[in-house]
């Protein structure tokens, strides 16, 4: 019988192979000082651009004073206990309210966290005589979640509508035989692409199929739509959603996440969401804060038109020069560029230390091997000389990158990782 660490010491997995020459830089990296459109990275100022803080609300001083006097009233602890047992009260029942108001739902359920909060609501809505329909670029706490079903799951080419109906398809043969039901998953918005979800489209065929929907709109909460209620308003088919799913960690910059629809299925979710049942509920400090933050975005609507204002700014300045940003109909801003892992590395190197531009890099297996993509999140905190900086920045990266600069400069890097390029 094998050790069961074994595997460990013979395979760090796909990222973590890498970790002595990419730890503290490429992952891992320590961005410092307050939460801005710039802060600093080893020593150095960069234009961040690898901050969620959609609305600029984290170091708003509105958003300081309300979490500071919050913390200064219940400390960091209390409610103790799970919201079942002892950590219930009237402001997280008045989040709710209000939080369901706002995307135009019937009622809420508060979550401690996206992500946990995502695997628990899909593991209760479904049993193992149901059949789950996700997109495959699906995020990966949706994974995640599908990952506990106990029965059958199908997933679609990405926003295909084609490929989302034979996949109906079988899911109806499958519910049939078990006596289940169908839940289709997709995004408001997809994260790494930047592309909405076909929610409008998905919708409409609710008329040929019997199916329940259920949007994760991380991204489209609070930048989308005429009110910021997501990528349902956006798209006028918010009635169509029955599930509807946020996060506080986008354009809230705070902690915790939260479930809408209508008052019937929350009331189920509230007693059958084992992740909030059995665990502690959302400090008062974060359900104050998300209060604030959330009367910000219902009173303040140039903070939603500052951030566009930003990112048609950048994603035009960017197609302007001949950059590719795919097919992005959000704020995430993705720049693909051709080259290999240790082209990739090389070049976000320079444009961290000689540019001061930190954004993210995506690279395969995340995306087709050759292609590397640069993430990058505006946010209201940007100003027009940070996106005229970076723009320039970019076309200087671009020409060497073409002309064969960094190829040389990670040269050993490749023979390295055994990789040609």
């Amino acid at each position: 019988m094998k050790d069961l660490f074994d595997k460990i010491y013979k395979d760090k997995g796909p990222l973590g192979k890498w970790a002595e020459q990419a730890e503290g830089y490429f992952v891992f990296p320590k961005l410092e000082g307050p939460i801005s459109n710039r802060m600093k990275f080893k020593g150095k100022e960069v234009i961040t651009w690898s901050i969620n803080d959609y609305l600029g609300l984290a170091n708003h001083p509105e958003v300081r004073k309300v979490d500071a006097e919050a913390a200064a009233k219940y400390g960091s602890a209390y409610p103790m206990g799970a919201r079942m047992m002892s950590g219930h009260t009237d402001l997280h029942e008045q989040l709710q309210r209000e939080l369901a108001a706002f995307v135009n739902k019937e009622a809420a359920y508060l979550l401690n966290f996206g992500y946990q909060g995502m695997v628990s609501t899909i593991d209760a809505l479904v049993s193992k005589d149901d059949v789950i329909v996700y997109d495959v670029d699906a995020h990966a706490c949706i994974i995640d979640g599908v990952r506990l079903h106990l029965g059958q799951r199908f997933t679609y080419k990405h926003n295909d509508m084609e490929s989302i109906e034979k996949n109906l398809k079988r899911a109806e043969k499958v519910a049939e035989k078990t006596g289940g039901g169908i839940l289709l998953i997709s995004e408001g918005v997809f994260g790494m692409r930047g592309e909405q979800g076909k929610l409008k489209e998905i919708i409409e065929l609710k008329k040929k199929y019997n199916f329940r929907f259920f949007v994760d709109d991380a991204h489209g909460f609070g930048t989308l739509g005429k009110t910021g209620a997501g990528a349902g308003e956006e798209q006028g088919v918010q009635d169509g959603i029955d599930v509807y799913f946020a996060t506080f960690a986008k354009s809230m910059a705070s902690t915790g996440a939260f479930i809408a629809g209508d008052e019937e299925i929350m009331n189920y979710l509230k007693y059958n969401l084992r992740s909030q049942m059995f665990a502690k509920s959302l400090q008062m400090v974060l359900v104050e804060g998300a209060l604030k933050r959330l009367d910000m975005l219902r009173t303040m609507p140039e903070l939603k038109n500052k951030l566009w204002e930003n990112v048609n700014a950048l994603q035009n300045g960017l197609k302007k020069r001949g950059f590719d940003i795919g097919t992005t109909q959000s704020c995430v801003t993705p720049v693909y560029l051709k080259g290999s892992i240790p082209e990739a590395m090389a070049l976000v190197k320079d444009l961290r230390e000689n540019y001061g531009i930190f954004c993210s890099i995506v690279v395969y297996p995340v995306i087709p091997k050759g292609l590397i993509l640069l993430r990058m999140i505006p946010t209201a905190s940007h100003t027009m000389e940070d996106i005229e900086e970076t723009l320039d920045a970019f076309s200087s990266i671009r020409e060497r990158l073409e002309n064969g600069t960094y190829k040389r400069l990670s040269a050993a890097v490749a023979e390295a990782m055994g990789e040609k390029i």
